[in-house]
């Protein structure tokens, strides 16, 4: 869970624009921009969390994670939905259900069981198809690569199941790609991002320097290695705690004290888990 924040925070600065012109190489100073910040993806992802962990009514806990932080970046349709009496879904493809998923990935024990609670988390809002498969997808990644799988056994099962083609290269999508807030055109490309990653930071870096919408792709490509690389590296989860307030912050050591393996910090970080 927390690799989706530390994503999102790091790629706050460069959503929407063509910074694919200067971080293409991946190589951008600093990691962490001084206006890096939380976005809707980081409120939402907590959100559901707090879901997780005190099953509250979900239409309600997103509506009051709105409200409580309005300016952090939602799109016009989760905000006209958040800000009304309307508990109806709205028929959205795009990939907020899928930033947002990352706490099932770690709260369940079984493929099928994360699959279901995926879909019930996208489909307050989004239930699309394709909204919910986005979902899904990301949470399924996050449990595969939580529980041991190779990254050929991750993308062949993604493949299969949500018939994303997981074959293109990054280089292969750079060159055209663009602001795209639908989840099959981010999906896709953030599994990609960590599939050509060495480590954690990389495939934030990665997801970035594809440009466009970069705080979900690295917020979604984040999650995924957070699950694979065994945690977020010890300075990197510092920082992103630091762009926290403590109501969020506390969620997600909640979340990290409920279920201990989604904190996976290295060795060097552990000491400051067990004081939280």
């Amino acid at each position: 869970m927390l690799g989706a924040i530390a994503g999102d925070i790091i790629g706050s600065v460069y959503e929407g624009k063509k910074q694919w012109l200067t971080v293409r190489n991946a190589g951008f100073q600093p990691l962490f921009s001084p206006k890096a910040r939380f976005t809707d993806d980081t409120v939402l992802s907590v959100a559901v969390a707090d879901f997780v962990l005190h099953g509250s009514d979900l239409a309600d806990l997103l509506k009051s994670y709105f409200l409580r932080y309005p300016g952090a970046g939602f799109g016009g349709d989760f905000k006209t939905w958040a800000a009304s009496d309307d508990t109806e879904a709205y028929g959205s493809w795009g990939n907020g259900s899928a930033m947002r998923v990352s706490p099932v990935g770690w709260a369940y024990d079984t493929l099928d069981e994360v699959l279901h609670r995926a879909k019930d988390t996208a489909r307050i809002t989004h239930n699309h198809s394709e909204g919910i498969k986005g979902a899904q997808a990301t949470a399924a990644a996050i449990f595969l690569a939580r529980s041991g799988a190779a990254k050929w056994e991750i993308r062949e099962e993604i493949e299969r199941r949500f018939h994303y083609d997981l074959s293109i290269t990054l280089d292969e999508i750079r060159p055209t790609h663009a602001f795209d807030s639908s989840c099959q055109g981010t999906v896709p490309p953030a599994i990609v991002a960590f599939l050509e990653s060495m480590n954690f930071e990389s495939a934030v870096r990665l997801a970035i320097s594809l440009g466009g919408d970069s705080d979900t792709l690295a917020c979604i490509a984040g999650s995924i290695a957070a699950a694979f690389y065994g945690g977020v590296p010890g300075h990197i989860r510092a920082e992103t705690f630091a762009r926290l307030d403590e109501p969020l912050s506390e969620v997600v050591r909640e979340f990290e004290r409920r279920y201990p393996a989604a904190a996976g910090i290295e060795p060097s970080a552990a000491s400051d888990l067990a004081g939280q």
